[in-house]
C-alpha cells in the first residue's frame, strides 16, 4: 500500500476532479504490475496495473492493492470493480473508501458479491491524506483551503508602505521557498488574493518556477480598483474577479466576474462558488485582511508560513493563528512552518 500511495502521487495536480489513485498487483510476494491514474478521462490506476501484467494467467492467483476503493459506475471510463471481477482477481486490498456519492462502498459491495476477498482500511489514514482535497470537497462541500504567506522573524508580512515605497520589493523569503510556493500553485486548482495585494505587488500568481498548470486566479475587489493594466488581468491567464457590481470593462475571454455580497460571509460565498465550479483546492495567498477573514471564519485546512531571516521592526502584522498544530521544514535559512487547523485532526 505504501507503493500504491507513492505511485498515486505522480498524478498530483493533474487528476482533478478525480482523486489520485495507485494500484499494485502482487503474485507470490512479487510485484508483477502497477499503475496510477494520470489524468481525468484517462485509464484508472487499476486498469493500468492490470494491463502492465505481462502474464495475464497469473491474475486469478494474485492480489491487487488499491489506495482508494475501485469505482463501480460508468463515467468517462468503465467501472474498475467490473474489470477486477472479469479478470478473476479474487484478493483485493483497499486503502480507503471513496466518499463520492456514486461510489461510497458500492465498489466494495460489488466485489464481495462477486466472491472477492476484500480487505479495507490498510494505511487508511495515509490514503485519506493522499486525497485530502477530494475528501474535503465531497464530505464538506467546499474546497481544501491552503493559507500561504511569508513573515519576518519579528512577525511582519510587509513594511508600512509610503508613496515612495510602493514600487520597492521587500523580500522576506528566498529563491528556494519561492520555487516551493510555485510548486504548490502547480498542485492546486485555484489561488486567491485581495485587491491590496494586486495594487501593491502586481503579482502574476502563476507557477513560473515549477512545471505544471497555472491555477485559476481569484481576486477580491470590493471597490473595483484593479484594471486591465495589472498582470492578473493582462497576461491571458484565467482569472475571476469578485466584486459587488458588473464591471464590463474588465470582462474578456480570460477574465470573468462574480458578484459578492460584501456585508455577508465573504469566505463562505467564495467557497460556495468554488464548490459549484468543482474546484477541490484553493490557495489563499494574501493579504492580511483576506487571510484573516478565512481564519476567523474557520475556513482553512493548512497554513504554509515562510519565516525569513529578516527583521522589519514595524510594519503589517502577520495573520494570527489560534490553537493550530504545527511542524517545521527548514529551507536553506528559511523555515516553512506548516500548520494544520485543530478541527482537521486526521492530519495533525
Amino acid at each position: 500500500m505504501h507503493r500504491c500511495i507513492a505511485l498515486a502521487k505522480n498524478g498530483i495536480g493533474k487528476t482533478y476532479p478525480n482523486p489520485m489513485v495507485g494500484a499494485v498487483i502482487v503474485h507470490q510476494g512479487k510485484i508483477i504490475g502497477e499503475g496510477w491514474h494520470a489524468k481525468a478521462g484517462e485509464a484508472h490506476a487499476e486498469v493500468i496495473a492490470i494491463q502492465s501484467v505481462s502474464d495475464q494467467s497469473l491474475l486469478p492467483k494474485s492480489t491487487i492493492y488499491v489506495s482508494l476503493e475501485p469505482c463501480s459506475h460508468f463515467g468517462k471510463t468503465p467501472p474498475c470493480a467490473d474489470l477486477i471481477i472479469n479478470k478473476k482477481i479474487k484478493n483485493v486490498v483497499i486503502g480507503s473508501i471513496d466518499p463520492h456519492s456514486k461510489v461510497a462502498g458500492r465498489g466494495i459491495e460489488k466485489l464481495r458479491n462477486a466472491g472477492c476477498q476484500v480487505v479495507v482500511g490498510v494505511l487508511e489514514s495515509e490514503c485519506n491524506d493522499l486525497n485530502k482535497r477530494f475528501f474535503k470537497y465531497h464530505q464538506q462541500n467546499r474546497p481544501y483551503i491552503f493559507l500561504k504567506w511569508a513573515q519576518t522573524k519579528d512577525g511582519f508580512m510587509d513594511i508600512v508602505r509610503s508613496n515612495d515605497s510602493k514600487k520597492e520589493s521587500h523580500w522576506i523569503s528566498n529563491s528556494v521557498s519561492r520555487q516551493l510556493a510555485h510548486k504548490l500553485r502547480a498542485q492546486e486548482q485555484a489561488i486567491l488574493v485581495g485587491c491590496n495585494t494586486v495594487l501593491n505587488d502586481n503579482p502574476k500568481l502563476t507557477c513560473r518556477d515549477w512545471f505544471g498548470e497555472n491555477p485559476l486566479r481569484l481576486v477580491i475587489d470590493s471597490k473595483q480598483r484593479i484594471s486591465k493594466n495589472h498582470h492578473i488581468l493582462s497576461d491571458r491567464q484565467k482569472t475571476v474577479v469578485f466584486n459587488k457590481a458588473d464591471n464590463n470593462d474588465l470582462l474578456s475571454e480570460y477574465v470573468g466576474l462574480e458578484k459578492l455580497d460584501f456585508k455577508e460571509n465573504i469566505p463562505g460565498q467564495i467557497c460556495n462558488y468554488l464548490y459549484d465550479l468543482q474546484i477541490q483546492s484553493v490557495i489563499v495567498e494574501g493579504g492580511l485582511a483576506t487571510l484573516q477573514s478565512f481564519i476567523d471564519a474557520n475556513l482553512w485546512d493548512e497554513a504554509h508560513v515562510f519565516s525569513g531571516n529578516v527583521i522589519f521592526e514595524k510594519g503589517l502584522n502577520a495573520p494570527e493563528l489560534k490553537g493550530a498544530k504545527s511542524h517545521d521544514v527548514y529551507l536553506q535559512g528559511d523555515v516553512l512552518s506548516v500548520f494544520y487547523n485543530d478541527f482537521f485532526k486526521t492530519y495533525t
